[in-house]
């Protein structure tokens, strides 16, 4: 076995998801969460088939987001896994949806952070291991840091 860091690519104002699943139908189903969740959104989604011709199945409403998610799915390379890439919105909107999803097993980030995928090569195919999502961190919050947090949630709308 070899163990492999795989750096994904997120495109400037996009956040990200990776997740596994196990059934073909999944793109199409994940991308009727996506438009079901949000009109607005734009997005675009790749998912690794694990058997049969093993195919990058594709789907989206931006073509640069489905070519990014392509990419970043062919850099993981590892059987049924999806990758999603969304603009104007955030995961927190489609993230309970996703895991509802009956051929969803697993969310292995959800972020706009720089991603490291820890990838495991065998001679049978590739697994995501885990995933290193942002920094470490630098401290605990202070007074002044709590505020600043809370002033950006109601600035994005997320609290009043």
């Amino acid at each position: 076995m070899e163990l492999k860091l795989v750096q994904v690519e997120i495109p400037e104002g996009s956040n990200i998801i990776i997740g596994h699943s196990h059934f073909i139908k999944t793109v199409e189903d994940l991308y009727e969460i996506m438009v079901g969740s949000s009109p607005q959104v734009k997005f675009g989604i790749a998912f690794s088939e694990a058997s049969g011709p093993c195919l990058i199945r594709v789907a989206g409403n931006d073509g640069n987001l489905q070519q990014a998610a392509t990419k970043n799915a062919e850099a993981i390379a590892a059987g049924h896994t999806f990758v999603i890439l969304l603009k104007e919105a955030f995961p927190i909107n489609f993230l309970n949806a996703i895991k509802q999803c009956q051929e969803v097993c697993r969310i292995h980030c959800a972020t706009a952070n720089p991603v490291q995928v820890i990838v495991a090569e065998t001679d049978q195919g590739r697994g995501i291991l885990g995933v290193v999502d942002g920094f470490s961190p630098k401290g605990v919050e202070t007074a002044s840091d709590v505020k600043a947090r809370q002033e950006f949630l109601r600035k994005i709308g997320y609290k009043l």
